[in-house]
């Protein structure tokens, strides 16, 4: 399992890159695995301001669908287009073009809260 030390992450199976003020935001790997071969991406809120662990898509595999929580306030400025076509992206390579959306943040203070990848690790038991 991939867990680079670079990033943040949330219990819900988020990650998190920040440059600056603006945080990539996408599912672990773990996750991708749990979920199977996942054939659709939503997301509807580019250009809306989120709090917090508000929903800012799902995620579509072939037996199930998953909420995606945002791990920062902020306003959601970019949604990865290529999931429209290649959803699978997400499943091949989730820390690269499988990343979801990025978040111009409000709080910067909220990435304390975030969890290391060693935490994370000891999270899913890695």
């Amino acid at each position: 399992m991939n867990i680079p030390s670079e990033l943040k992450y949330t219990k819900d199976h988020e990650w998190v890159k920040l440059e600056g003020d603006i945080a990539t935001i996408g599912i672990t790997d773990f996750a991708q695995g749990e979920l199977g071969d996942i054939v659709y991406v939503e997301v509807e809120t580019v250009d809306e301001t989120l709090d917090a662990e508000d929903i800012f898509g799902t995620v579509e595999a072939v037996k199930t669908v998953s909420d995606l929580f945002l791990p920062l306030s902020g306003e959601i400025i970019a949604f990865n287009e290529i999931l429209e076509d290649e959803p699978e992206k997400v499943n091949s390579d989730p820390y690269g073009d499988g990343w979801m959306v990025k978040v111009k943040c409000s709080d910067l203070s909220q990435v304390n809260a975030l969890l290391s990848a060693d935490d994370y690790k000891a999270l899913v038991g890695a």
